[in-house]
This record gives structure tokens, sequence and C-alpha cells, in this order.
């Protein structure tokens, strides 16, 4: 949304956790390439950030089993947020929020504000049980000490995290039924359709909504709207100042766990469509 000098790289090839990592050795190499050659600016971190529904263990072997990447790169840390809101039930039922948790070097614990004392501590318990290694913060109102997210907890020696973490192999691939889609539309939405299809489904599938984010062209609404559900939790919708460019189309991005997609699409035409009002009968 914001200019920015830095460089990106986009895996386009498919899920980060879910394909063959030769891409992302590519592009290392690439990165390395060009900084040789003055290319791009000089730069002594690389950030990778995943889907929040990866495996890291696919990740995480790339820089073990290459040795001419392992030459110019080390896993200084490994990151995983943990939502106090819905931590807990998504640790219950998915594996790969489970390994991510298992293989971090540190837990970043967030939205306290909006769970219960009691339940964050039970959570906060139980990321202790399952890795007992990892250092734990916890972000208040998203402010977290940058220096978190590149360095390495002091406890963590650099070849002790790549010997833990080169020794697990995970499997590649989602499982619990969960799947992605994208609802996008060229012309203006009007908000209060949207909003209420959206807390339809909230109120009828919360659990199984497990991320849902976007940019709405909203009718009326200057610049674009920015929306994001977790399961039943529904952020504040937020108006940016303007489009980043003459593409105004909506995307909003839906992560969920056994959700047709057709079955979204349904329910906001259905809403849209009874939100319309209908012509007025005459009478003889």
């Amino acid at each position: 949304m914001r200019a920015s000098s830095e460089e990106t790289v986009l895996l386009g090839n498919g899920c980060l956790c879910c394909t063959t990592r030769s891409d992302l050795q590519l592009a290392l190499r690439r990165l390395v390439s060009e900084r040789e050659r003055g290319q791009v600016p000089h730069f002594r971190q690389v950030v990778i950030e995943t889907s929040g529904l990866a495996d890291p263990g696919p990740l995480l072997q790339t820089f073990a089993t290459d040795r001419a990447l392992g030459g110019e790169f080390s896993v200084e840390v490994v990151l995983a947020v943990v939502d106090a809101a819905t931590g807990s039930q998504t640790l219950d039922w998915s594996a790969e929020a489970r390994k991510q948790a298992i293989l971090a070097d540190r837990l970043i614990v967030t939205k306290t504000d909006l769970a219960d004392p009691a339940a964050t501590e039970r959570l906060l318990q139980r990321l202790g049980a399952l890795n007992p290694r990892a250092e734990t913060a916890v972000a208040v109102a998203g402010a977290l000490a940058p220096h978190l997210f590149t360095d390495a907890p002091a406890i963590i020696r650099a070849s002790d995290a790549m010997s833990r973490h080169s020794g697990f192999v995970a499997e590649a691939g989602h499982s619990d039924g969960i799947r992605s889609f994208v609802l996008s539309e060229a012309a203006p939405l009007p908000w209060v359709p949207f909003s209420q299809a959206m807390e339809t489904l909230v109120a009828l599938r919360g659990p199984d909504l497990l991320r849902a984010k976007g940019l709405l062209n909203v009718a009326g609404c200057r610049g674009p709207v920015v929306v994001q559900f977790v399961q039943h939790l529904a952020h504040p919708p937020v108006e940016l100042e303007a489009w980043p460019d003459q593409d105004r189309t909506s995307r909003v991005v839906f992560i969920t766990r056994n959700i047709d997609e057709r079955a979204v699409r349904d329910l906001l035409a259905a809403i849209r469509a009874l939100g319309v009002s209908a012509p007025p009968t005459s009478s003889s």
C-alpha cells in the first residue's frame, strides 16, 4: 500500500509450505548474486514470511540440506505468532499450528486485550509445555520491540538451532479440510449487505472461518476499506486514504475449514438480493 525501496521477492508457484523448495533456493541465490554485482542494496538479513497455516519443516530443511545455500545463510530465529483469543482452539485441531509452536525459537502472543486473562494464562502454560525452550513475548496492541523479529533468543546458539530444526521432517500438505479462495468484484460494494453476510457467516461457522482479509471498494468511500476476520472475531474496518493504483477491484482472501467457496458466494449474493428494495406494487 506504500512505496518502499526494500526488495520483496514473491514466490508465485504455490503455497510456500507445500511446494518443493527449489523456488526459494533460486530466489535466495539470485539475491546474493545481485548483491555482489551491486544490483540490489547490500543486505545482512532476509525475512521469510509464510502462510499462517504453513508447516515450517520443509522450509527449514531447505537450509539444512543445501550446502551452497548454507554457506550464505543460517536460520537466525523462527518466530510464531499465537492469537490469545483463538489460539487454544487452533492448537486443539491444527497439526500445523502445533508444529509451528514446537519449532519456534520465539513465540509472540497477541490479542491479549480480547481474551480472558485466565484463558491467556492457560495458553501460555500450554505453549510452555509444547516448547519449553522457546522464548515467549506478549505484543500489546501490536507493539513489539523490533529486535524480537530478527535476533535469536540468548539461550539459543545458531548451531544448536540449526541442528534442532534440521532434525525435523514434516509432512508437506494441509490437513483438517483447510482450503483457501479469493472473492473479487470490480463494481463498488454496498457496505451493509457485505457486513451482514459476514456477521451471518461468523455466527454460523465462526470456528471454521480461520481467516478472511482483504480490501473492499465500498460505495461512497474514497479509499479502500481493510477488513479482517479471525474465527469469531471481526476487526473494525479501516478506510485508507487512497488506492495504490487505478485498480479498484475488491478482493477478500478466505482461509476456511470445511466451508465451501460456493456456499460463501451464495450467502453474500442472497443477503445482497434481500437488501434490494422491491418495486412498489400498483393497486387498481
